[in-house]
């Protein structure tokens, strides 16, 4: 009966039905006698790491039944159980497992180094590694290739090139495509395309892994146009792309600003059967809604999905949001609470904007109530986010209390909170805190910067704004870009230092953007000197003749001098282009008590 039982289980789980396995066990071994059985504890461990969600309870129930019947002196239990907390995401269970074990061979190592890769504990398993070609062994070359890669993700290029040069002298690590596919595709996300391209040209034998890495490495250098000569390249010698070539070729088309290649991405799919799978599904829909295309078309592939996870509905409501459709992202939002996905700090990031954008307090207090009760409001991004919906909700007062509840606010939290006090008025207390934030050894950014300027601007704090302007760019630890002069611009003309103004203008260290010259147009306005204004509107139009808004400010310079047969040309050119002028839309939200 005993063998029997252990017969079938150790088949059903070959067989891939864990569940099954599972249940075998728990009704007719478990509660029997012969719990401790060494030959059929490795297979009920694997079944039971199959499902890490649901099962951990149950391994630990396993590891302790080896304990008592002193299985853990077998290797092979022991190596079930590194592999099994390695599923369970804890390392460090399976760190004392190992260290516990009488004696250790190449597996259990090899189980140690990829429970902790699996873990994203670099460290660690590069310790186990060390220890490992200590003990005069050395791992597999796929595991090397996978700490070669967790250098990549961490940009740790130097420990990358010290394991490069261990590989060189094993002869065992020769003719591994997985480890020189590793190798090379490290040098390009740690952008040293030189040392990457020469190896990947070495290599004598190169697959669809080894051409997907190449293109994924150029496109994490932003080498879009490389990567699509890359995977022409890959056709020419006969290989097709796979579903992963594909995923990251969609990762191109926004930064080339190409809707045309992500929709011959999206047909190449279609045909070869791709389309289908989830991955490849949240990739064009992140693809379409980068570039621009329109929500219908990404929620048409957001509908196609067979099951939606809270990845798919976090990017159909971000669209949704980054579009200006916030009502419709609320109203998915529901929709997934309807659904019973449980959205995660991104999707509420998203609703956040969204009632950003409708300027909904309501909304907004609703969104940060859910946060409290689901525990997510003391992520530091999500607070800097809750603080700059307030403060464009119309409530101060809730922005200041979010920032003085935090933990330790970040430089954004302090430019939110410089903004908020701008945006609403306050101009020298957003002064005071950034004066505040420099003194706590935070240094500013450009966005901080271009905060308390704004800040200034609103108050019509000249001398204070200057002061801040010029002292940037002594110490040029910022970077001054066009917006910060657009500012400064705006600042001097408010103040009626017109000549100033254009002086800033001519020795800008780069060329002024046509929001300078709009800045410096509506402060000539606002000081009545219509005659320069006039010119500079000419300049403007010169520049940017499809822009109706200049035409509209021409008009309105001619109608503040009176002209009125100059306004009429205007207005009778602009009929002629058809410019197309959007209705405004108004809000009120009616809280009944």
């Amino acid at each position: 009966m005993k063998s029997t039982l252990s017969r079938e289980v150790k088949r059903l789980v070959s067989n891939g039905f864990y569940s099954a396995a599972l249940e075998l066990y728990k009704l007719h071994i478990h509660p029997s006698a012969f719990l401790a059985n060494t030959s059929i504890l490795p297979s009920v461990i694997r079944a039971c790491a199959s499902a890490p969600s649901t099962h951990y309870p149950f391994g630990l129930q396993l590891h302790c039944v080896a304990l008592k019947s002193g299985s853990t002196s077998d290797a092979v239990v022991s190596n079930s159980i590194i592999s099994m907390y390695s599923k369970f995401s804890r390392p460090e269970p399976a760190r004392r497992v190992f260290d516990e074990m009488p004696s250790r061979d190449p597996i259990t190592r090899n189980a140690l180094i990829n429970c902790y890769l699996q873990n994203g504990c670099l460290r660690g398993s590069l310790e186990a590694l060390r220890e490992m070609c200590l003990h005069g062994f050395f791992p597999r070359p796929e595991l090397v290739a996978g700490i070669v890669s967790a250098c990549g993700r961490s940009g740790n290029i130097r420990l990358g090139k010290q394991i490069h040069a261990r590989i060189l002298f094993d002869p065992r690590s020769e003719g591994s495509v997985l480890l020189s596919t590793a190798l090379f595709h490290m040098y390009l996300r740690c952008h040293d395309s030189w040392t990457g391209f020469r190896l990947f040209d070495r290599m004598p034998t190169k697959n669809e892994v080894s051409w997907t890495a190449l293109v994924s490495g150029c496109i994490s250098n932003n080498e879009y146009e490389m990567a699509i000569s890359c995977l022409r390249e890959m056709q020419d010698r006969g290989l097709s792309p796979n579903r992963v070539t594909l995923i990251c070729l969609l990762q191109a088309c926004p930064g080339l600003a190409s809707l045309q290649l992500g929709k011959e991405i999206h047909g190449y799919a279609i045909r070869h059967g791709f389309d289908s799978e989830d991955h490849f599904s949240a990739a064009l829909l992140h693809m379409y809604c980068e570039c621009g295309e329109g929500v219908n078309r990404s929620r048409a592939v957001f509908n196609s999905y067979k099951s939606k996870d809270v990845v798919s509905w976090s990017s159909m409501i971000r669209s949704y949001a980054r579009t200006g459709e916030a009502d419709s992202a609320i109203e998915l939002f529901s929709h997934m609470r309807i659904e019973g996905v449980g959205p995660n700090s991104v999707t509420l990031l998203a609703v956040i904007s969204a009632c950003t954008a409708m300027s909904s307090l309501i909304l907004g207090q609703s969104v940060h109530g859910y946060l409290i009760k689901s525990g997510l409001n003391t992520q530091e991004f999500v607070e800097n986010s809750l603080i700059d919906m307030y403060c464009k909700c119309g409530c101060l007062q809730a922005s200041c209390q979010i920032f003085n509840e935090m933990a330790e606010p970040d430089l954004v939290s302090w430019s939110a909170l410089i903004a908020a006090y701008g945006l609403h008025g306050h101009g020298q207390v957003a002064l005071e805190l950034f004066h505040e934030m420099k003194d706590r050894s935070i240094e500013p950014d450009g966005v901080t910067l271009l905060s308390a300027l704004s800040a200034c601007n609103h108050a019509g704090f000249a001398e204070e704004g200057q002061k801040l302007f010029k002292d940037a760019v002594k110490e040029n630890k910022i970077p001054i870009n066009s917006e910060h002069y657009s500012c400064f611009v705006d600042l001097l003309g408010k103040s009626g230092q017109l000549t100033d103004a254009c002086e800033v203008i001519k020795t800008m260290p780069v060329k002024p953007t046509l929001k300078v010259w709009t800045s410096l147009v509506s402060a000539c306005k606002a000081q009545g000197r219509l005659d320069i204004a006039e010119k500079l509107v000419h300049q403007l139009i010169k520049a940017e003749p499809k822009n109706p808004s200049n035409n509209t400010l021409l008009s309105m310079v001619r109608a503040e001098r009176s002209d009125w047969a100059g306004v009429e040309d205007v207005r009778r050119l602009m009929r002629g282009q058809g410019p197309q002028k959007h209705s405004g839309i108004s809000r009120i939200d009616l809280l009944v008590m």
